[in-house]
């Protein structure tokens, strides 16, 4: 009796995770999505498309050491960036790891090819998503500039 109730446990552990994969599948396409449409409404810099993306309280930390906060302040940050350096930008998605039912983590290469002198800029941006009765929105982003090397300790 106890072995068939381990066999019948064990299904149906199985079972749920097998029905969730479809899920969470779905939920990944949908992160990767919304960063996809934040990619392209800033290329078109199209102020509503890009506030749409984005939750009331999002901020967003960019290389720069600038901190935006609120959705307004991010949606006029992110327009008067892309005006003052040009350029055509692309988030490569990485991974997506959800922390949670309803958060995940978006992680990938950011580049903005096209500066002044043919010049390519490369970064690393995290985007913190979120699920919203509107759907997935982004609550946060990180970009980040490559650094060298920390210098190791002589011994």
């Amino acid at each position: 009796m106890r072995l068939l109730r381990t066999c019948f446990l064990s299904f149906a552990v199985a079972a749920s995770t097998l029905a969730q994969a479809p899920a969470v599948r779905a939920d990944e396409a949908a992160v990767r999505e919304i960063v996809g449409k934040y990619v392209a409404a800033r290329e078109k810099s199209d102020e509503h498309a890009i506030a749409a993306l984005f939750t009331a309280d999002a901020d967003q930390l960019v290389s720069s050491g600038e901190w935006r906060k609120g959705r307004g302040e991010v949606v006029r940050g992110t327009l008067a960036s892309s005006q003052s350096t040009g350029g055509t930008r692309t988030i490569t998605v990485e991974s997506v790891r959800f922390v949670g039912r309803d958060v995940a983590l978006a992680d990938g290469r950011y580049e903005i090819a096209g500066l002044a002198g043919g010049q390519a800029r490369r970064m690393w941006t995290t985007l913190v998503v979120s699920r919203t009765p509107e759907g997935w929105r982004i609550a946060a982003i990180r970009n980040m500039l490559p650094a060298p090397p920390a210098p190791t300790a002589a011994r």
